[in-house]
């Protein structure tokens, strides 16, 4: 890569540099004029005092959770939505002064670049920060009035806000105690209407229906036995009429009578072992038919009214008792399944009575929440009501400035000297790109292909030497104006 020729671009710079005085005296000329024709600005803002809450947390909790910083940002996204921006032009006349009233996007775009919203958090650590709210405007009376107007709306807007969150949630939760309300009326209805139905297999009677359950069988158990005497004692009654031809009557029994009362048992007990021709039988038979012929009379041997009657009577008591047992036996075998029944559906029973509990339970503890919750809402819109909570209070209004702002009219001017330096350049190269001259060595080498043997430099005259280039060629015009 060759050297740079330093000396050829300042060549040109000063062969060029009446462009470059002519650009940038123009350009410098029209910023100038511009940064004079451009109108005054004023501002003014207002400063609002955001505190922290007035009621200690740990004793009353606000129900509007939002930052201060989160508030105020979703203010301001809803102050300069473009409704708000449009009542609030047609409110205070902010382009009465405009000889033509802009369009709506105009109108939009111009007023979200003149309104300012800044933050300054205050030292102490409390959480207190101030916000000022400021606008642009061409009179400082709109500026002012402006400000103002957006400081209220703030103000308005955030005390708004806050009050019916606060409100929304108690009216949450009054609608939510409601529902549970009725939730439990529902849920205890049908608990005690379960309860009422499944009485008989309710777990709580369980231990109860057991030992009613092993009270009937003891008495069931008893009452076999009951019987089965009763019934020995029928027997005995029957034998013992049969063998003497007399019923029991408490007097003790003859040494005839007892030996056939015994021959009779005998007798009946060898009938199990042995058939009626077994020799046994008949000597057995001999026996008692022999012995029966002594004890018992022969006036005996014809029907005894009396006997007959006293036995009857002894008889028909011993059946009567049997009869009652067996209701009795009937009555407790049905009470017995009956409460074998219900405790084999005591569990299922269970299971559903669990479940319908369970259910009162966690209603009753989202209930308890619900009044607990209720109770802290409530104390919230209080807090609110009264402005206890984060807190948002003009600290100072807006008033109208005395000064117009800082303008950038020597930005401007700068910006139009800048401007006609890079004109001039843009020029002097669009000139050299399309000069083809040949100027320098390293052209004469390029265009001809070879190096050249000596190169001889452009030699001024004393005439151009001490002539300015410009006078040069207006003497040049002169000359050709006269030869016409």
């Amino acid at each position: 890569m060759g050297e740079i020729d330093v000396h050829f671009y300042i060549s040109i710079l000063r062969r060029r540099l009446p462009y470059i005085l002519l650009c940038v005296t123009t350009t410098t000329i029209l910023a100038l004029i511009f940064a004079i024709l451009l109108p005054r600005t004023y501002q003014s803002s207002a400063k609002i005092l955001v505190e922290a809450p007035q009621i200690p947390v740990n004793l009353v909790r606000s129900t509007v959770q939002t930052s201060s910083v989160g508030q105020l940002q979703i203010i301001q996204q809803q102050l300069t939505t473009r409704d708000n921006l449009v009542r609030l032009a047609a409110k205070l006349n902010i382009y009465a002064g405009e000889k033509e009233q802009p369009t709506v996007e105009d109108l939009v775009k111009d007023l979200r670049s003149r309104l300012i919203f800044e933050e300054t958090e205050l030292s102490g650590g409390d959480g207190a920060s101030v916000f000022a709210i400021g606008f642009e405007a061409k009179s400082p009376v709109l500026a002012a009035q402006v400000a103002n107007e957006l400081a209220t709306s703030i103000l308005n807007s955030n005390q708004k806000q806050r009050t019916d969150r606060a409100g929304n949630t108690l009216e949450f939760f009054n609608d939510e105690v409601k529902r549970l309300d009725g939730d439990l009326a529902r849920i205890e209805a049908d608990l005690l209407k379960f309860k009422n139905e499944n009485r008989d297999t309710l777990p709580e009677s369980l231990e109860f229906r057991r030992t009613q359950q092993s009270t009937l069988q003891e008495r069931l158990i008893s009452l076999e036995r009951e019987e089965s005497d009763l019934r020995t004692r029928r027997s005995l009654l029957v034998e013992t009429y049969m063998v003497t031809g007399k019923y029991p009557t408490g007097e003790p029994l003859t040494a005839e009578q007892q030996m056939l009362l015994d021959l009779n048992k005998a007798l009946a007990d060898q009938l199990t072992v042995f058939s009626e021709t077994s020799p046994n039988i008949v000597t057995l038979r001999a026996r008692i038919a022999a012995l029966r012929g002594k004890v018992v009379p022969k006036k005996q041997e014809g029907a005894d009214t009396r006997a007959q009657s006293g036995l009857d009577l002894q008889l028909s008591d011993v059946d009567r008792r049997i009869d009652a047992i067996e209701k009795e036996r009937v009555e407790i075998t049905e009470n017995i399944a009956s409460l074998t029944r219900s405790i084999s559906a005591t569990p299922a029973t269970d299971i559903r009575l669990n479940a319908l509990e369970r259910t009162l339970s966690n209603t009753q503890t989202q209930y308890n929440t619900a009044i607990a919750k209720r109770a802290e809402a409530s104390l919230g819109r209080q807090m609110e009501a009264r402005s206890d909570g984060s807190r948002f209070s003009l600290l100072e209004g807006a008033t109208e400035p005395q000064q117009p702002m800082r303008s950038k009219r020597r930005l401007i001017v700068l910006g139009g000297v800048l401007a006609g330096l890079a004109l001039s350049f843009a020029i002097i190269v669009l000139l050299e790109v399309l000069n083809k001259t040949i100027r320098r060595p390293s052209e004469l080498v390029q265009m001809l292909q070879a190096q050249p043997l000596a190169v001889i430099p452009f030699i001024k005259t004393p005439y151009e030497q001490r002539t300015p280039p410009l006078k040069r060629r207006l003497n040049s015009v002169k000359r050709v104006l006269s030869y016409r």
